[in-house]
């Protein structure tokens, strides 16, 4: 199995009620029921204010590299990503387990 996680930030000035950003977390949090590679899918807001805290999670898991990479092209995904490039930066790590 691999775990993929995604923090994001939002952009400076961008709140979490903008607009988009409510699309953005609709369109992430509908994944889990679109794509059969998703083993294990969560994804939610942080809920502390430490200064080097992200502001958004996706931990999620998939089979293996084959599953990731079609998760990873998957359009439902791809639209998400799309959304979120427009308010946020994210980084990830993916590792077996």
């Amino acid at each position: 199995m691999i775990r993929h996680l995604v923090l994001f930030k939002l952009n400076e000035g961008v709140e979490r009620d903008d607009p988009r950003v409510v699309e953005g977390v609709a369109a992430f949090r509908a994944l889990g029921g679109q794509i059969p590679e998703l083993k294990f899918w969560e994804c939610d807001w942080n809920i502390t204010d430490r200064p080097i805290a992200y502001d958004f999670a996706i931990n999620s898991a998939v089979e293996d590299t084959d599953a990731l990479k079609r998760y990873l092209e998957h359009p439902a995904h791809q639209a998400g990503v799309v959304l979120w490039r427009e308010f946020a930066t994210w980084v990830i790590a993916d590792y077996e387990f």
